[in-house]
């Protein structure tokens, strides 16, 4: 992921207050991703929506969740507002990933809020190569060389992603003990739905033609390496970032060799590249949704609707025997 975010600095904190107040802050987020605080429930800020999605299931009618990052906007992009900053710290949770969305990481640094959850430490992360034959992938946005390179999209995986659903329905055990026997039975219940999606893609995906399928987004490495899949991104793990004239090439040959009919592109980026190459290589082109946000774009109303559309479109692309 480049680093293309602007950030706002040096600006003294009354400052931004003003600007807020009279209405001139640009970076607002709309109302219901804006204030998360001072309800009667236990209020929980989420950095975006498999984060947001994982709290509303766990947390039932006892939790007030709002996202930061608003329907159709590109999380990895995402800048705090004063005011979202302001309802961060009046939480009780935050649940966000480390090292997804920098700004993200610097408010909850900064914030007094009491449970902070990082789903990243809840899980596994691994590095995704950026060579040809291995998906793409360079994200260099934290500042600690252990932690730079590796690949935030674990949502993705349903196996890893119950493993986060774990560990925050053990967080918000612990910071609303009133609530526990709920929250146990609801992630339970959640992590029985990811074990049987898990199933699903295990089964759907093991007889197939081919086991590569291009994408232009590096989001589905766990995801390949679950199913037994080879995932080669036009781009890294930034969505937007521009494919060299050398790996357009590559690609093109490796989609003849490996019986490749697809070229996956992702709702909340434009598609231009996706269709210029499929269009030189004489491929279709698809929606392979890395479940970033939902959006009326989006092939389901949630993570579940919207992974076993992607295991459909898998199934179309890699052919099912």
């Amino acid at each position: 992921m480049n680093v293309r975010r602007r950030r706002i600095s040096g600006i003294p904190a009354i400052a931004i207050a003003a600007a807020t107040a009279l209405g001139l802050g640009t970076l607002s987020a709309c109302s219901d991703t804006a204030s998360a605080a001072n309800t009667d429930k236990f209020d929980v800020v989420a950095a975006f929506y498999p984060l947001q999605y994982l709290a509303e299931q766990i947390g039932g009618s006892h939790v007030h969740v709002t996202s930061l990052t608003k329907p159709g906007q590109e999380p990895h992009d995402l800048e705090i507002s004063a005011q979202q900053t302001a309802a961060l710290g009046e939480s009780d949770a935050v649940l966000y990933l480390k090292n997804l969305q920098p700004a993200v990481d610097d408010a909850v640094g900064q914030s007094e809020v009491k449970t902070k959850i990082d789903a990243a430490s809840l899980t596994t992360e691994e590095k995704h190569g950026n060579e040809v034959g291995g998906h793409a992938a360079t994200h260099d946005t934290s500042k600690n060389e252990e932690l730079a390179g590796l690949d935030p999209h674990i949502w993705l995986d349903p196996v890893r992603y119950a493993q986060v659903a774990e560990g925050v329905g053990k967080a918000f055990e612990k910071a609303d003990p009133k609530n526990a026997a709920d929250y146990k039975t609801n992630t339970a219940a959640l992590v029985k739905k990811l074990d049987a999606l898990d199933t699903e893609f295990k089964t759907g995906l093991a007889n197939t033609k081919t086991k590569v399928f291009i994408t232009t987004h590096a989001a589905f490495g766990y995801l390949a390496e679950r199913y037994g899949l080879t995932e080669e991104a036009i781009n890294g793990l930034d969505p937007e970032s521009e494919p060299s004239a050398k790996r357009v090439k590559d690609l093109e040959k490796m989609a003849k060799a490996d019986g490749v009919t697809t070229v996956f592109y992702e709702t909340l980026v434009s598609d231009k590249t996706a269709k210029t190459i499929a269009a030189d290589a004489n491929l279709k082109t698809d929606v392979l949704d890395p479940i970033e946000g939902i959006t009326k774009k989006s092939r389901g109303k949630d993570y579940f609707s919207v992974q076993q559309a992607n295991l459909k479109a898998l199934q179309t692309a890699l052919g099912t025997k």
